[in-house]
């Protein structure tokens, strides 16, 4: 089986949550099968493991609709895309799309890295479901990344074709010292955008509710953003980092006293499980996808309501709580991890991949 892979969403420079999800898991697949990678700019290669590659038309394209065209010469048996818009017009292979979640259905405003046309048919995509459902079923195949999108998929009726639940994972942050003691000071931590379903202002809310803890926002923010949270909240001790390395996260999450996320709505939760991974307890809001990673480890605070998460925060002072948090999030943060994430899509790859699986395809 002819294996290629789509790493065109691989950023350059820092990943973001789809690029690291593509890294990760072609280098697991790498350890099981021969592939080739698809870039469209050379700089990804410096995010991604040495294996072959090609170089094609990039994702935002023009030629998107039709890149199955250049893709064919490869002649690949079946090709797996982290992403659910790759073009397949003419394609001759099978095909594996991922949708990581439906987001951008209820919070329309698209990343703002994005080009200007692209961001505008990014909203009229998102304006109804027949477009999703059109390029899903253009697939052989389909993967996302937690129950909770696979149930709104089905909910939504989204995809006739089989569905597979691939679940994403973290990159590990170094060896925790387990068992931990908990901090001396108050150090909450957040690793996330400021795009507004994120619900930052209400962790910067909370925070005029627990004036001996500080709050760490990690991620990028512009001068105007970072302007509009200190007025929220004036009293509030904010530390804005705009941006971390790899090393320096680490070390922030290890000596923190929880990660908090106040979103309204995600696909998986990355830094979930990088918290808890390092035996940090991590206080979010009361979404079912945080419930399917968090579990019985994390605390939970209605959405929007800074007071819970206040209360929350000031839960892990009572006696011995911390500490059990801590220990709870460790063991619920094993049970993801890229291995077992690659096992499940090869099966997904090999089932489609066969000559029974392209043969399924010509007939449909």
């Amino acid at each position: 089986m002819k294996l290629v892979v789509d790493c065109r969403y691989v950023r350059v420079g820092h990943h973001d949550g789809i690029s690291r999800f593509t890294a990760h898991i072609v280098e697991e697949l790498a350890k099981r099968h021969p592939l080739t990678m698809l870039i469209s700019d050379h700089r990804q290669l410096d995010n991604l493991p040495a294996l072959p590659w090609e170089l094609v038309s990039g994702p935002t394209s023009l030629r998107e609709p039709f890149v199955a065209r250049q893709v064919r010469r490869l002649k690949p048996d079946v090709v797996f895309s982290p992403m659910q818009t790759m073009g397949s017009w003419g394609r001759t292979y099978g095909l594996v799309l991922t949708l990581h979640d439906l987001i951008y259905y209820e919070n329309r405003t698209p990343p703002r890295d994005l080009p200007a046309p692209v961001r505008l048919l990014w909203r009229l995509y998102h304006l109804a479901w027949w477009p999703q459902r059109m390029l899903l079923d253009r697939a052989d195949e389909v993967v996302t990344v937690s129950e909770t999108t696979a149930s709104l998929i089905r909910e939504h009726h989204l995809t006739k074709r089989p569905l597979t639940v691939v679940e994403n994972s973290a990159d590990a942050l170094g060896t925790p010292h387990l068992p931990r003691a908990r901090p001396e000071h108050g150090r909450l931590v957040y690793m996330g955008s400021f795009m507004p379903y994120k619900g930052v202002e209400t962790l910067v809310r909370a925070l005029e509710l627990l004036p001996d803890h500080e709050l760490h926002l990690l991620s990028r923010i512009t001068p105007e953003e970072r302007q509009r949270l200190t007025r929220l909240a004036p009293s509030a001790r904010l530390v804005f980092h705009d941006g971390v390395t790899d090393a320096a996260y680490a070390e922030l999450l290890s000596s923190a006293t929880a990660l908090v996320t106040a979103s309204r709505a995600e696909g998986f939760g990355i830094p979930l499980v990088e918290a808890m991974r390092l035996g940090t307890p991590v206080v979010v809001s009361d979404i079912p996808i945080f419930r399917e990673i968090g579990g019985e480890a994390a605390q939970y605070f209605a959405p929007g309501d800074p007071a819970e998460l206040a209360r929350e925060i000031r839960a892990l002072d009572e006696p011995g709580e911390w500490e059990r948090r801590s220990a709870a999030s460790a063991r619920e943060a094993e049970r993801f991890n890229w291995s077992t994430s690659a096992e499940r899509l090869l099966e997904v790859l090999r089932r489609v991949g066969t000559s029974d699986g392209r043969a399924a395809h010509r007939r449909r």
